[in-house]
């Protein structure tokens, strides 16, 4: 568990970005039963180049990697990255829930929960933004997710703990500037207990392929 990861994870509410289809008419065309434009008189069609869409980094997918969001606590959207409203970066992006979907990269400072919506209109035209979450990285320090940062949603090596009692630790930062004082870091992560250094006075459950942490006192 780590102690500041409940602090970057908000629930989303989904700013809806529709595609905006713009055509030319000509003052003597007229428009044709199917929609397309065309000469009244002869039935013709003329054929409309599609207009394009919003560039690759803004828009075209809802907090897709790469693009940013804004700052908030209770609320964000998404919004160009080099804007002055631009707070953290998406570096993983993905569809379901945090408990059944892949894990963040190890250094995310914090996750965004996207709520699902059906909104008249969406990114992709289906009539739905699938429920999903975002891993972010601040575009600016402090960075919580770093080793020894004393936050974001995962704990790695190089990350300190404290003991919160009932055999549970959470993670506090390393140069002991936070509320409570590290009593452990996290030297190594291994499959097995078995595989910790000698100097190992407490596992940590880390997750993933090396799900042991090997942590020595303070």
């Amino acid at each position: 568990m780590r102690e500041r990861s409940g602090v970057g994870v908000v629930g989303g509410l989904l700013v809806l970005l529709g595609a905006l289809l713009t055509g030319c008419q000509s003052p003597s065309g007229g428009v044709a039963e199917d929609g397309r434009l065309g000469d009244p008189a002869t039935g013709r069609t003329a054929t409309v180049s599609p207009v394009p869409t919003r560039p690759s980094g803004y828009g075209a997918v809802f907090l897709a990697i790469g693009e940013c969001s804004s700052f908030g606590t209770t609320s964000f959207t998404e919004v160009p990255c080099a804007g002055e409203r631009a707070a953290a970066r998406v570096v993983a992006r993905h569809d379901g829930t945090v408990r059944d979907g892949p894990r963040c990269p190890a250094t995310t400072d914090f996750v965004l929960h996207i709520s699902e919506q059906r909104p008249a209109s969406d990114e992709d035209g289906d009539g739905t933004v699938p429920r999903g979450y975002a891993c972010m990285r601040n575009l600016q320090p402090p960075h919580p997710g770093d080793p020894g940062g004393g936050g974001g949603p995962r704990t790695i090596v190089g990350d300190c703990v404290y003991s919160s009692g009932d055999g549970q630790v959470r993670e506090t930062a390393c140069d002991g500037e936070d509320e409570r004082r590290p009593q452990y870091k996290v030297v190594r992560a291994v499959a097995e207990r078995a595989e910790c250094p000698a100097s190992t006075a407490l596992y940590v459950r880390l997750g993933g392929d090396r799900p042991v942490g090997c942590a020595r006192p303070l």
